[in-house]
């Protein structure tokens, strides 16, 4: 793909290009990845010790008690891993009527926050697996850096603090939550110093004895027994039994500006990717690259085509063992087809769910000299997660659980051993040269319902509108809603802003831009000569940056 190098878009970051590239949304992550690959190391290696860090350094994301999705090119071909937790056994729809009544609907009710949201944590067994298949340092060396930023303490980057002083008055009275994150009985400010000796403890143990200790040994009964004595449910059992699993990924095609076929992938559900696939494969039936970039047209048709396949995900897409219909089927580009004639280029649209022919998240990416790339996403889901702390080694658990539907009709209900919907989602590029199949770019785009809308967004700008990375990270976003309204960027064009409006698109006031649009990072390869490198771009929505060698 020859870019348009031109930035047309206000921007405080530049693409930067080298042979081995390590691009998170903190910059102690990025230079501890870069650091494992001047050891000798490669890019799982780096990604495992940035997403240790970021745990360390973006608490407010993602912590030791995580899920992780990675999609990994080892050089010659590419692999998916889901590391998303699993419920406890104890789960049920009766399980919550009983403890928490019904709501208006009849319905089971359930807890955003607390104990009964949190699934077993899967982020470390994902690492554990990586570094298994992948890994070339040995694992105490990767979390090195994480150990030492934790022990020493860290400066508090701006959004980081934003994030952190929002998140206080919800999780303050969840247990353990104070002790670790509040140590001046407040958030930490910008540029105060932090430090996370409890963490620290916990990355120290696993160093020497592995990571089974987290689901077998001390630590796993730790988390159990605060589990107990916090009105939670989840047992030793359930941690140790607990496994990731080698996915594969499923795609789209997309043709480039530049004539050449490319692959989006993303990891099949219990994940919102094929969100993202959906509408990519519905705009196959536009002329998209014949409209303006910025202009009316050409957002209106990416944003019905990101509610139809919202319509899809929200109804269909859960734990694969209980799905009504197969990927495969919800990506059939004949029914595709059909949907995208239900676009009205001159009218928003409410849609409702197809029927397919039956039969607070980080993001980080890593590349290097001898051609492997790795797509890497990890998260507490909302923030801080559940607020539930294990403070005597620095565990802070996700609320995957909430993702859970309790209507026993849903695909998505909730049962015990199984897998949430999940927000969560890498992603990755591939080339078709002939019969061979070419690693194009590893990316992402962190921020809970904007993942699969992220990703659509920038593939767009640089396949269609050959946009470079860093201008396709930069451009305003849009972001549709739950309820199908739409969410715009400050940074939008005015123009633009009151043409969707005019079309019938619902506006809202958008509270917290940290989150709501987003923060992805891009690496490109540049040509097929692996020594000529990549270029990478990181989003200035976040504190962090891409660095290289």
């Amino acid at each position: 793909m020859k870019f348009n190098w031109n930035n047309p878009y206000p921007s405080i970051r530049v693409p930067v290009m080298g042979r081995n590239v390590v691009s998170t949304s903190h910059p102690f992550a990025a230079q501890a990845g870069l650091k494992m690959i001047h050891q000798g190391g490669n890019a799982i290696d780096a990604a495992i010790a940035a997403a240790a860090a970021l745990m360390i350094v973006e608490p407010v994301s993602n912590g030791l008690g995580s899920d992780c999705f990675a999609i990994v090119w080892d050089g010659k071909e590419l692999h998916g891993l889901n590391a998303s937790g699993v419920a406890p056994q104890a789960w049920s729809t009766e399980y919550f009527s009983n403890k928490y009544g019904v709501d208006s609907n009849g319905l089971a009710d359930r807890p955003k926050r607390g104990w009964d949201s949190v699934t077993v944590p899967g982020a470390l067994a994902g690492w554990e697996e990586l570094h298994r298949r992948f890994g070339s340092l040995p694992l105490g060396d990767l979390l090195q850096p994480a150990i030492e930023i934790a022990e020493k303490g860290y400066a508090m980057a701006p959004v980081v603090a934003h994030k952190w002083n929002a998140a206080i008055p919800e999780l303050e009275h969840q247990p353990g939550f104070a002790q670790v994150f509040m140590p001046h009985g407040r958030a930490p400010e910008i540029s105060e110093i932090f430090r996370f000796p409890s963490a620290a403890k916990t990355l120290k143990k696993i160093a020497r004895t592995g990571i089974r200790e987290f689901y077998e040994g001390e630590i796993a009964q730790e988390i159990a027994s605060h589990a107990k004595n916090n009105g939670g449910s989840m047992t030793a059992h359930d941690l140790a039994g607990y496994k990731p699993d080698w996915v594969g990924t499923i795609s789209q095609d997309i043709c480039g500006a530049d004539g050449k076929t490319y692959s989006m992938h993303e990891i099949p559900p219990n994940g919102q990717g094929i969100g993202a696939l959906i509408a990519l494969g519905i705009l196959q039936n536009f002329d998209l690259a014949s409209l303006p970039v910025d202009g009316v047209e050409s957002q209106h048709l990416q944003i019905e085509a990101m509610k139809l396949a919202f319509a899809d995900v929200y109804q269909y897409v859960a734990d694969p063992r209980s799905m009504a219909v197969t990927p495969t089927q919800m990506l059939d580009p004949a029914y595709l087809s059909e949907r995208a004639k239900l676009i009205n280029p001159r009218k928003a649209t409410h849609f409702n769910f197809g029927m397919p022919q039956s039969g607070g998240t980080v993001y980080l990416t890593a590349t290097d000299e001898q051609g492997r790339m790795i797509s890497f996403i990890q998260s507490n889901y909302m923030g801080f997660g559940s607020g539930v702390v294990v403070p005597n080694w620095g565990i802070s658990l996700q609320n995957r659980g909430f993702g859970f539907s309790m209507d026993p009709k849903s695909a998505n209900v909730v049962a015990g051993g199984k897998r949430p919907f999940h927000t969560i989602i890498p992603a990755f590029l591939t080339r078709k040269a002939g019969d061979t199949i070419v690693p194009q770019m590893s990316f992402g785009v962190m921020g809970g319902d904007m993942q699969p809308q992220g990703h659509l967004q920038t593939i767009l700008r640089m396949l269609s509108y050959r946009q470079q990375p860093q201008a396709a990270c930069d451009a305003p976003r849009w972001k549709v809603n739950r309820d199908f309204s739409l969410d715009v960027e400050s940074s939008m064009n005015a123009n633009t802003v009151q043409g969707l409006s005019d079309l019938g698109h619902i506006l809202k006031k958008v509270d917290d831009p940290y989150m709501d649009f987003g923060a992805g990072q891009f690496i490109w390869r540049l040509s097929d000569d692996i020594s000529d490198g990549y270029v990478a771009a990181s989003d200035p929505r976040r504190d962090g940056q891409a660095v290289v060698y």
